[in-house]
């Protein structure tokens, strides 16, 4: 039998979690000098009803290598003995990390098991791991073993496409979770940035205008990007303001021949911490892997408008 694990940032819904019996170990957060588990101790829209108010900014600290443990000994007792724990990736956490310490020491605790436990680093962040997890649960249901698993997980953690807007960038930089050159990037234009990963941290790629045109952009670059054979659902995440995620679902809906499933999930507390309020997120599998970043999406743009200005001298 085959158990699916992650960390709490996987940000993936109750129903969805207790439904295909995936394994979470919770990150910490610190509020005021008060240790929390996410998703546990502390709630979401319980901590984003406070946010605007708290006097320090909270930190946030990886599971422990004991909370692996115990789910794969939790697990183990219940007859699984193959496990494929997603965590979120290394380059903005050490949770990658806590989960290998985690699979040593087991092995280190029962030489020559025929346990098998391979850790992935998603490379993504929030909805994103949550996306490979949610995926190998429904291939797991198809019947997929336990090592087709591990080799889809991956081939495909690099064509995980996130879009996260954010409305205060100051989050992420204090935090560490958005670079230096990008954060800069974001302060002097002073508009919406639209975040994406590379090289397993989060980077600015585009900037638009107002919340329609970032909600815009999701849709039109879902369109040129979208791995139709893969993506068979999209995860759309919101900290504190889930109408912004429901008119996103409906430009989906409305303006892309995509049938699949879409899902709504709240972002936790973990990593709301970085985000802050009013942010929203979408993520599917993109096709190749193409690098995305302000400079080509402002090339592109321009090359739309050469085009434009073309077809209008054409028809004169």
């Amino acid at each position: 039998m085959i158990k699916i694990m992650g960390d709490s940032t996987c940000d993936l819904s109750d129903e969805i979690i207790e439904k295909y019996k995936i394994g979470i170990a919770p990150l910490t957060i610190n509020i005021n000098g008060k240790e929390h588990r996410d998703r546990i101790d502390i709630k979401s829209d319980d901590f984003f009803a406070m946010m605007g108010s708290l006097e320090e900014n909270p930190t946030t600290s990886m599971p422990n290598p004991v909370e692996y443990l115990n789910i794969i000994k939790d697990a183990m007792e219940n007859g699984y003995t193959e496990f494929l724990c997603i965590c979120m990736s290394s380059g903005t956490s050490g949770t990658y990390q806590s989960a290998e310490v985690a699979k040593e020491i087991f092995y280190e605790e029962h030489p020559g098991s025929s346990i098998k436990i391979h850790v992935v680093d998603s490379k993504s962040m929030s909805h994103g791991s949550g996306w490979l997890i949610l995926k190998s649960a429904l291939l797991r249901e198809q019947g997929f073993s336990f090592e087709e698993l591990v080799d889809f997980n991956e081939t495909y953690k690099i064509n995980v496409k996130h879009f996260l807007c954010v409305d205060d960038l100051n989050h992420l930089i204090r935090s560490g979770r958005l670079t230096n050159a990008s954060a800069l990037i974001g302060r002097i234009l002073k508009i919406k940035p639209i975040m994406s990963m590379r090289n397993g941290k989060g980077a600015i790629v585009a900037k638009e205008r107002g919340l329609n045109g970032v909600l815009n952009h999701y849709v039109k670059e879902f369109n040129k990007r979208n791995d139709w054979e893969i993506t068979d659902f999209i995860l759309i995440g919101y900290t504190s303001e889930k109408d912004i995620a429901d008119r996103l679902m409906d430009k989906i809906r409305q303006e892309t021949d995509f049938k699949g499933e879409i899902y709504i999930m709240q972002m936790g507390v973990a990593v709301g911490t970085h985000v802050g309020l009013r942010a929203v997120s979408m993520y599917f599998i993109e096709k190749g892997h193409k690098r995305d970043g302000l400079l080509l999406n402002e090339l592109s743009g321009i090359t739309e408008m050469k085009n434009g200005f073309m077809n209008k001298f054409r028809s004169k």
